[in-house]
């Protein structure tokens, strides 16, 4: 009695599951998009046609884009068993109770399982380490699926054990395939229900849910409840109601994830690469996802300093009084300085010239403990019982302000860190710096000069990392 009482329920609560969860494709041929993966062919459909999935998978996308579908696709094509837990609800007890039963499964009718963990991610390394063994030695084959990048946020031996296929945002002919079908099927969808639905108003959903199937049909069961039939019975879906229904784009964005630094990276690579168009977009795309103004700011200000630098040193102050600025102000007004900022930097002469001083770094490192030069010690307080200072020149005393001298330890005179380049004010800086060097190879007999090879992006972040550590 009880189990016709349950399936009731499960019968009750499917019908009135929302359209999204209704209309969920049950086999591969229904399903829509990701061919890259699924498409005729293709490893991953063989294997799940054939029910020989091969090892564990983690299935990585962002929402929307078919991954748990997918996984019941999975489900409905196996004969294994199927188990399904949330990383966010589910704990090791969980875990572990899927566990004994999968060995007890084994044992008694040689049956396997497999084992769908929906947001993996979510799991911590002390969860993910206690599924580790049970995948490594075949207990359960696992299917993860998870927003984030597998590769950060899921641990090496649970991935390395695992095949990752990266599901992509759905083009609108997908999304559109998904909401005909909505419209048209008697059984999950609207199929019974006479609805007409404008082409303007179809597109408009199609477009702001961008790319996230539910996105789309949560706004189009909305539309569709919400909108009562007329005196013949038809449900008009104008363009106004389905702009009520769906009245903000969809931007894949979360602060702490991919989107979060792969946006940022966007804008930074477009200021560096003076396209202000380009960095205006992705600044945009940031702001409107509700993206930490701060955040930006303050990588607007690495940027000044670092691909900036020289070329126009107005980079760096123009950047520090949109920080200032905006926390006077602050939002909506303080967009301003900092798109005033943005279009400074992107439309300034570039120069990287501030890394040399990872040339230093490197020296430092490498010579150990070098002695200064007396002449440039502070005199204030050994001056006398040590000399310390003595023979040192006061440049300002001088004509042009500058007198050739020494400040480099004996040893590496005549090395140079800093090359100017071509670029804005710092090729006037460079004009300058020559005729000082030259004035001062004249003056101290230095006979042999060595300008230091440039660092490689991957020289000058392997030194920003000890700068981190120290």
């Amino acid at each position: 009695m009880q189990d016709l009482f349950d399936h009731a329920m499960k019968e009750k609560l499917k019908h009135e599951a929302p359209l999204a969860a209704r209309m969920r494709p049950r086999t591969l041929e229904e399903f829509v998009g990701q061919e890259h993966i699924v498409g005729e062919g293709r490893l991953l459909r063989r294997a799940i046609e054939a029910d020989r999935l091969f090892s564990s998978i983690i299935l990585w996308g962002p929402p929307g884009s078919g991954k748990t579908t997918l996984a019941m696709v999975i489900a409905n094509q196996t004969k294994s068993h199927f188990e399904t837990l949330s990383a966010v609800l589910a704990g090791k007890p969980d875990l572990r109770r899927v566990i004994e039963e999968a060995v007890e499964r084994r044992r008694l009718y040689q049956k396997k399982t497999i084992l769908f963990v929906d947001e993996v991610h979510r799991w911590n390394k002390a969860q993910q380490d206690a599924l580790l063994p049970h995948v490594e030695n075949g207990t359960v084959t696992l299917i993860g699926a998870t927003t984030e990048n597998p590769y950060f946020e899921v641990i090496g031996a649970l991935v390395s054990r695992s095949r990752v296929f990266q599901l992509h945002i759905l083009e609108d002919q997908h999304v559109r395939a998904l909401m005909k079908r909505a419209l048209h099927d008697s059984e999950q969808g609207y199929g019974k229900r006479n609805i007409e639905i404008a082409e303007d108003a179809l597109q408009h959903l199609i477009h702001v849910a961008g790319g996230d199937a539910r996105n789309a049909l949560n706004a189009l069961e909305l539309a569709v409840e919400s909108t009562p039939p007329d005196a013949q019975g038809v449900s008009h879906i104008t363009l106004e109601v389905a702009q009520d229904s769906i009245q903000r784009r969809a931007v894949l964005y979360d602060k702490d994830g991919d989107a979060h630094y792969d946006t940022i990276s966007a804008f930074i690579k477009s200021v560096r690469g003076s396209d202000p168009d380009a960095a205006l977009y992705w600044l945009a795309k940031m702001l409107y996802a509700g993206e930490d103004p701060r955040f930006i700011l303050r990588r607007l200000l690495i940027l000044a300093g670092e691909d900036i630098g020289l070329a126009d040193p107005l980079g760096l102050v123009v950047t520090a009084s949109a920080v200032q600025a905006f926390e006077f102000v602050g939002l909506p007004e303080g967009i301003y300085p900092i798109v005033e900022a943005t279009l400074y930097l992107a439309t300034a002469p570039k120069s990287n010239t501030t890394n040399h001083y990872f040339k230093a770094f490197q020296l430092i490192e490498q010579e150990g403990k070098v002695e200064i030069p007396n002449h440039i010690k502070d005199a204030n307080r050994d001056a006398v019982a040590l000399g310390h200072g003595k023979g040192y020149r006061y440049p300002h005393d001088h004509p042009d302000h500058f007198l050739p001298q020494q400040y480099l330890p004996r040893q590496i005179l005549g090395t140079y860190f800093y090359k100017p380049s071509n670029q804005g004010y710092e090729a006037e800086v460079s004009d300058r710096l020559d005729r000082w060097r030259e004035a001062q190879r004249r003056a101290l007999g230095i006979t042999k000069t060595e300008t230091l090879p440039e660092l490689s992006e991957e020289q000058v972040s392997e030194v920003k990392s000890k700068h981190k550590a120290g």
